[in-house]
């Protein structure tokens, strides 16, 4: 009979060897953003029936390794783990002042140097620091370290100097409007052209703030962007991964990705929506930019459909398709473990889990694209009405690529303990807390080999956009 040490022992093993055959070759991955082109890419050099097989085998393995760890005061110890620092109030005041100035002064120069700045977008301080600085760099800085966005937000700032508040917002609604919200965000940086041309990216973020403070002095500053926002929103799900927490208290330091557990902040279908359109959106994103992903679209528009047709289909089918994947795995666990849990109630449980594996692909997709254009953000920042003459763009080695990788998987890791957390967080009885793991662990198996397979691939710029 094999003991419970043993099967410890394999499935650390084939954890190792996974990450060994994985980064044992050189390897660079491509990189899978939407924007500024010019960032260096290579193509990943493992087999891909390699890491494909040892991808799906990590997450398998830490699934059987933590299906050991049964000791539910250590699982609660790990996760309320925490250090705290206290704050002045006056040093509390003053650094909130300087973010809302700092957020104002931002965006003021986005719209200005969008206009009238130049209209190439490796010299655009408006689009060098919109997708280098911010859709890169600061959601990495959010989960990687903490969330400031809601001091620095420049639109929180303006509609907090007006009366609001005059509309009652409808609750049934939840956050399913920050859901359509970040679809039409992510199609637009797709579809409109902002990430090329400057004057288009201002008069999109003109018209955002015009929504955003009619929005917010209707229902309220504080409803609309812990809900309708989709901005704040995005970020506000993302640092929930973050180990530190700042508020007026001071600073709090966590374990990474623990507050996933702690943080009952995931309430109904709409935010379980949320967590499932941050993995989406990567994954569309990788699609569009590959060479294979080009030839479909190609392939389809050439039997006579409209380009901006097929991008919507897989765009909004791919996400009714991954969450009505992730709901059936919820409707699955409810019927195989007899509990009287609902699948709704067990959706919701396991989707902070979701929201670790959308911070390894996104570390996945712009760490590269980040670091290869710091120069650029640099200098942007530095001297933000001199654009350099020659931008410099840094190339990446090869060896750049095996992080890609390691971001996945490390994401993936993160997510089977979070979900293995919930579980026994859940059921009283440890044979149901481990089951009820297997069919979420089945998709995260299922979104590894996607997003491994599509950092893969060659990079291309999405046909007919």
């Amino acid at each position: 009979m094999i003991r419970p040490t043993q099967l410890r022992r394999v499935g650390l093993g084939v954890f190792l060897a996974s990450l060994f055959a994985l980064l044992s070759d050189p390897a660079a991955a491509s990189n899978a953003a939407v924007g500024l082109a010019g960032a260096s890419q290579d193509n990943l050099a493992v087999p891909r029936w390699l890491y494909l097989a040892t991808g799906g085998a990590t997450v398998g393995a830490s699934a059987l390794l933590a299906s050991f760890v049964t000791d539910r005061r250590f699982i609660d110890r790990v996760h309320r783990w925490r250090r705290s620092v206290g704050f002045a109030e006056t040093v509390s005041r003053g650094l909130g002042t300087v973010g809302r100035l700092l957020g104002l002064a931002l965006l003021a120069l986005l719209v200005y140097l969008g206009y009238t700045g130049p209209q190439v977008p490796t010299v655009s301080f408006a689009i060098i620091v919109t997708f280098a600085g911010l859709r890169a760099g600061y959601t990495m800085f959010t989960y990687l370290v903490t969330d400031t966005w809601r001091v620095l937000n420049p639109w929180r700032t303006l509609t907090s100097l007006f009366p609001n508040g005059f509309v009652e917002y409808p609750q049934r609604l939840g956050r399913w409007p920050a859901v359509a919200g970040i679809l039409v965000l992510v199609w637009v940086e797709t579809a409109v052209g902002v990430t090329r041309q400057p004057s288009v990216l201002a008069s999109v973020l003109v018209a955002y703030t015009f929504v955003t403070v009619v929005g917010a002095v209707a229902v309220g500053v504080d409803v609309w962007f812990d809900r309708v926002d989709p901005v704040s929103v995005f970020l506000q799900f993302y640092g929930r991964v973050a180990p530190i927490r700042v508020d007026d208290g001071g600073i709090s330091v966590r374990l990474p990705g623990m507050r996933l557990v702690t943080d009952d902040d995931v309430t109904d279908i709409a935010d379980v929506a949320v967590a499932v359109v941050l993995v989406w959106e990567l994954t569309f994103s990788g699609f569009v930019t590959t060479e294979q992903g080009a030839s479909v679209v190609s392939a389809v528009v050439d039997a006579g459909v409209p380009p901006l047709v097929v991008y919507a289909v897989v765009y909004l089918g791919g996400f009714a398709a991954f969450l009505g994947l992730y709901l059936l795995a919820a409707r699955v666990t409810a019927r195989r473990i007899e509990t009287f849990e609902t699948p709704r109630a067990l959706a919701v449980t396991f989707a902070p889990s979701l929201l670790a594996i959308a911070a390894g692909y996104h570390l996945a997709h712009y760490f590269g694209f980040f670091v290869s254009l710091s120069p650029m953000l640099v200098g942007a920042l530095s001297s933000p009405l001199s654009p350099p003459a020659n931008p410099i763009v840094l190339t990446l080695p090869a060896w750049f690529g095996g992080l890609n990788v390691v971001f996945v998987l490390v994401g993936h890791l993160l997510a089977v303990w979070v979900a293995h957390s919930q579980a026994y967080r859940a059921f009283p009885s440890r044979l149901q807390a481990v089951r009820s793991q297997f069919p979420f662990v089945a998709v995260m198996i299922l979104y590894t080999i996607l997003s491994l397979w599509l950092i893969s691939l060659p990079t291309a710029s999405p046909p007919f956009l």
